[in-house]
């Protein structure tokens, strides 16, 4: 069975907190990235922070480390947050349209729907948290 893929960052360790690390990494979109950089501007690149969870204690603040992510776990993350309750409203908006032939209070009623969807996947804070974490390594030079 092949590895699943994965998204790598590199960053740099900001902050050490009991187990929770503070990695900074420089988020660069794709124009800045290629050959033909130089025409693009500074605001393509953002500096973010992203905490990861390590027990090992291995690691020291100022270090450089690397920080990787499963491919499907980002996918799964983008249906949770868009797909879903775009399908949501979609579908309670043809259902409420259907019953009440009033467009206005449909759309209202479509959009509240979301406010349960978005209550209930708080509760569920904890265990997403574990489910979409980065794992972090050393990154040895040669």
């Amino acid at each position: 069975m092949s590895n699943p893929k994965k998204i790598d960052h590199e960053g740099t360790i900001l902050e050490i907190k009991d187990s929770k690390i503070k990695v900074g990494i420089i988020n660069v979109s794709a124009c800045a990235g290629c050959h033909a950089k130089g025409a693009c501007s500074m605001a393509d690149m953002k500096e973010k922070s992203i905490d990861v969870v390590d027990y090992t204690k291995r690691f020291t603040v100022g270090e450089k480390v690397k920080l990787s992510y499963q491919e499907s776990l980002g996918w799964l993350a983008m249906f949770l947050a868009y797909v879903l309750p775009f399908i949501l409203i979609l579908i309670t908006l043809f259902i409420t349209t259907a019953i009440t032939n009033n467009e206005l209070i449909s759309g209202i009623i479509a959009v509240a729907a979301l406010i349960p969807y978005y209550i209930i996947l708080s509760f569920f804070k904890d265990n997403l948290k574990k489910t979409f974490s980065f794992t972090i390594e050393k990154i040895v030079n040669i």
